[in-house]
Parts: C-alpha cells; structure tokens; sequence
C-alpha cells in the first residue's frame, strides 16, 4: 500500500511538471503578443513553479530509492526536507519580485490586449486547479508535497488575479487594477512561504517538534521504578515520519543488563504511544559524575580549556 502511494505521488506530480511547462511557454508567448507585463510575471512565477516540481520530483524518488549504506547511515530520508526548504525559499522570492514588479505597473500602467489575457488566465486557473488536486492529498501528510502544492496553489491565485485584471482592464480601462491584486496575494504567500520554510528549517537545524515537550517526558520517565533522572536529552526529527530520542538515563541501583533492557522496552513503548517518538537510544548510568541538566551545553570560544 505505501509503496503505491509513494509512486501514485511520483505520478502526480509528474503530470502536474508537463502542466505547468505548457502554462508557461504559453503565458510568454502571450504575454510578448499582447504586450502584458502582467502575464509575463504570471509566467516567471509558473515557471518558477516548474522548477520547484523539479526538485519536489527528484526529492521524492531519492528518497524512496535511494537506500542506507555505510557512508550515509540514515540514507537519503532527508531529501524531501532539503526540496521544501528550497521550494519555500523560492516560492518567498518570486513573490517579492511579483511585489516589485506590481508597484512598477502601478506607476506606469500601459494599455494591453486584454482579450487575450482573459484567455490565458483562464487556460492558467484551469491548468493549475487541475494540479492543486493531483497534489491535494499528498500535501497534508508530506512537507515536500505541501510545498508543491503552495507553489501551484499561488499560481492559480496569482492567475485568478491577472483574469479579474484582463476583464477590468477590458470592461473599464483600468490599467492598475492587476497591480494592486498581484501585491495583496503575493503578500499573502509570502505569509504562507515563510511558514512553511521555518517548519522545513526546523527539521534540518534539529529543533525538537513543537508538541514534544521535555519536561513533561522527564517526569513521565521518571515515575517508573528505579529511573533516579534523565538527563542530556536530545530530540530532533529526521524527517516528517521519524523523531528520535537519545538521553542518559541515571539509575538508583546497579541493575543487571536484562533489567535495563526490560526497562528499555517499557520506555520505547511510552515514548512510541504518549509522545510519538519512533527511535530511542539510551544510555544507562549508575553513580557516574556528570552534570545531570536536561541539556548540555557545549563550551563558548575560549572556555574549551576552563575548568
């Protein structure tokens, strides 16, 4: 079933590249005959969108293909993270020069063929609704997926808004209104991108996920017998699916080695069930002399040497 679902993805998203390749080689040839500079934006941003389809598609094969050897130990599980972090970062970009370029139509607005804009725009919002579906599902569960889909998502709103631009432009002459459109949804997306992009920044700086909270694991373990504190405690996601856990655990009694793995497993299944951590790693101490703090700060420049 997940190996279906995982080349379904691929699919998808390689129908919604060959989308947006035909969205984009029509838009600048439109927008070159009609003299718009709204539809020529409107194709930066597709084919920006282009791009980052690219990189989501190649993201999502590595990383299903590509498996753990002994140089990459944990394989390539991050690459759709990478892809997002990208994705966001550019989906970031391209609407600050949507920006850019709005507040330039805004002071010299020019006359265009609006019929074909209106058209165009059309074929756009069709094109891209059709891939923001292909890709909707995918999108709730994968930050590679999501990224995708905002990128297509901005896309079709940035068409809807050079349509209502074109039919404004042709029914009233107004030649500013698409500008003050284009600046409100970009806006609006970079809002989104910068959300996006701090979640995928965070799984690469490896931040603890922000539903997991140390102390209260802390005091879970710690009310099982034995456990005298946890400390040096590490938490990071390696992707979306995965959070690991490593800590040392202090023990009140020299146990046995049986005993430890009993006590193992019970913590396994509580981090798995009440905190939705996947891999634990721990290691057992007993009357060892360390500082026993949640978290262990590493040395500043200058102080390596210090007592």
């Amino acid at each position: 079933m997940g190996h279906h679902h995982h080349d379904l993805s691929g699919r998808k998203l390689t129908y919604t590249v060959l989308l947006n390749v035909l969205i984009t080689v029509g838009e600048i040839i439109g927008g070159l005959w009609s003299g718009s500079v709204a539809l020529l934006s409107d194709a930066l941003h597709n084919f920006s969108d282009v791009l980052a389809l690219l990189i989501a598609y190649i993201a999502h094969r590595v990383s299903r293909t590509r498996r753990q050897n002994i140089r990459q130990t944990y394989g390539y599980k991050r690459a759709e993270i990478v892809a997002a972090f990208i994705n966001a970062a550019t989906l970031i970009g391209v609407s600050v020069y949507l920006i850019v370029e709005s507040v330039g139509r805004w002071l010299h607005p020019q006359p265009v063929e609006s019929g074909l804009v209106i058209w165009l725009a059309l074929l756009s919002i069709l094109a891209n609704g059709i891939s923001v579906l292909l890709l909707s599902h995918g999108a709730k569960g994968n930050l590679n997926m999501r990224a995708a889909y905002w990128h297509l998502f901005s896309d079709m709103l940035t068409s809807v808004a050079v349509l209502i631009g074109g039919l404004i432009m042709r029914f009233y002459g107004f030649y500013g209104i698409d500008a003050l459109l284009a600046t409100a949804i970009a806006a609006y997306l970079i809002y989104l991108g910068a959300k996006l992009w701090y979640e995928s920044f965070g799984i690469l700086m490896q931040f603890a996920p922000k539903d997991v909270q140390i102390n209260d694991i802390n005091r879970r373990l710690t009310q099982l017998p034995g456990i005298k504190n946890i400390h040096h405690i590490h938490i990071w996601q390696l992707n979306e699916n995965e959070t690991h856990f490593e800590a040392h655990i202090a023990f009140k009694n020299d146990i046995r080695l049986s005993e430890f793995d009993r006590i193992c497993e019970q913590i396994e299944q509580i981090l798995q069930k009440e905190f939705n951590i996947n891999h634990v790693n721990l290691q057992p101490e007993y009357s060892r002399k360390e500082p026993h703090f949640y978290i262990i700060q590493d040395p500043l420049p200058g102080q390596e040497n210090e007592s």
